[in-house]
C-alpha cells in the first residue's frame, strides 16, 4: 500500500508562502482558460445544524497534475469557540492510479489562496496608480487579503468598514505592520475614496452600492460562494467589466448570480481572469473603467496550493506519513 503524506495546518503555514500561493493560483487560472484544468460541480448544502454550510469542491489540473477535492465549509459559531469559522481538509490523489497521496490541512490554505486570487486580480486589473485600498470586512481572512493586496500596488493608505466595528482594530494592526495609515469609515465614504476595494464577508444583501463606486475602481468580491449570498449591488456589475475565476460558478453561486438573474448582464459578458493572464483578453482598457473580479473560490485553487505544500514537504522530508 502507498504511503500517504499528512500535512498539518502549522506545516502548511511554513511551506506555502504568499508568493508561492500567488504563482500557484495565477498558474491554475491560466490553465483553466486554456482548457487544461477543470473544476467539477460544487456540492454545498446547509446542514440544518449549527447554522453550518458544508460541501465539496474538486477538480483536475492536467497541466499541474493535481487531482483531488476539498471537503469543508463554514461554521458561524466557531469564532466564539476560539476556532476559525472556515474548516476544511484537502485530499490529493495520484492522477495516474487514483490512489490517495496526501491529506492536507485546508484552513490556512483556503485563506491564503483566497487572498492570492484577489491579489492576482489586482495585479492584472487595477490601475497602476491605485493609492487607496478599501476593505469591506474584518474577519479572519481580511488580514490575508490586506497583506496580499499590499504586495501588488504602492498603496498609501487603507480605509475599512465592517458590520461589527469592534473587529476593525485587528485589521488596523495589520495595516500598521505594513506601514499603511488606516481609517475606519462609512461605506459610502469608502467607495468615494478607494481605488481598489476588497469585499470579504458572508453577506446575503449588498453592502456596497453602485452609486458609491467612483470611475476607475477595481472591486474584488471575495465572499460570495453560495446561492443567495451577495456583497455588492447587482447594478455595479452592469456598470463594470466583470471578470471571474470560473464563469459557471460566477453565474450560479458567485456575485454575478444576482445580476444575471435580474437580466442586467449575461453569462457571455463575464470574462475568465485566466484569459487576461494568457493575453487573450486585454483586461482593463481605460483609466475610468470599473472592473469587478467575482472570486467564487474554485476547487482548483485549493488543489494548486495543496500541491505546493505536498511537494515542499516531500523535498524537505517534513510531515507525517501513514499507510492505510
Amino acid at each position: 500500500m502507498p504511503e500517504i503524506a499528512v500535512i498539518s495546518e502549522d506545516l502548511c503555514a511554513q511551506l506555502v508562502t504568499p508568493k508561492a500561493a500567488f504563482a500557484a493560483v495565477e498558474g491554475v487560472f491560466a490553465a483553466m482558460a486554456k482548457g487544461e484544468a477543470r473544476n467539477f460541480p460544487v456540492v454545498r448544502e446547509a446542514l440544518g445544524h449549527a447554522e453550518a454550510l458544508y460541501g465539496f469542491k474538486s477538480g483536475f489540473d492536467k497541466a499541474g497534475m493535481a487531482l483531488g477535492l476539498k471537503s469543508g465549509g463554514f461554521w458561524p459559531g466557531n469564532m466564539a469557540r476560539g476556532l476559525t469559522n472556515h474548516q476544511s481538509t484537502i485530499f490529493l490523489f495520484d492522477p495516474d492510479t487514483g490512489q490517495l497521496q496526501a491529506l492536507v490541512g485546508g484552513n490556512y490554505l483556503t485563506a491564503i489562496r483566497t487572498a492570492a486570487a484577489s491579489s492576482v486580480s489586482i495585479a492584472h486589473l487595477a490601475r497602476a496608480d491605485a493609492k487607496v485600498l478599501g476593505m469591506v470586512g474584518a474577519g479572519h481572512q481580511s488580514a490575508f487579503q490586506l497583506r496580499a493586496a499590499a504586495r501588488q500596488r504602492a498603496f498609501e493608505r487603507v480605509v475599512a468598514w465592517n458590520p461589527h466595528p469592534e473587529m476593525l482594530p485587528k485589521l488596523a494592526a495589520v495595516a500598521e505592520e505594513l506601514g499603511l495609515p488606516f481609517a475606519a469609515v462609512e461605506r459610502e465614504a469608502l467607495g468615494a475614496e478607494a481605488d481598489v476595494i476588497i469585499t470579504i464577508t458572508s453577506a446575503f444583501a449588498p453592502l456596497m452600492m453602485r452609486d458609491w463606486i467612483k470611475p476607475g475602481t477595481h472591486v474584488a468580491c471575495m465572499g460570495t460562494d453560495t446561492k443567495g449570498k451577495q456583497e455588492v449591488d447587482a447594478h455595479l456589475l452592469a456598470a463594470a467589466t466583470v471578470f471571474t475565476d470560473e464563469v459557471a460558478q460566477s453565474v450560479s453561486l458567485g456575485e454575478a448570480q444576482h445580476a444575471v438573474a435580474a437580466g442586467l448582464i449575461h453569462e457571455g459578458d463575464i470574462v475568465p481572469l485566466g484569459a487576461v493572464i494568457n493575453g487573450t483578453h486585454p483586461g482593463r482598457v481605460s483609466a475610468d473603467e470599473i472592473t469587478v473580479f467575482d472570486g467564487t473560490g474554485v476547487g482548483l485553487q485549493d488543489l494548486a496550493v495543496a500541491h505546493v505544500a505536498m511537494r515542499a514537504a516531500q523535498e524537505r522530508g517534513l510531515g507525517a506519513r501513514v499507510t492505510l
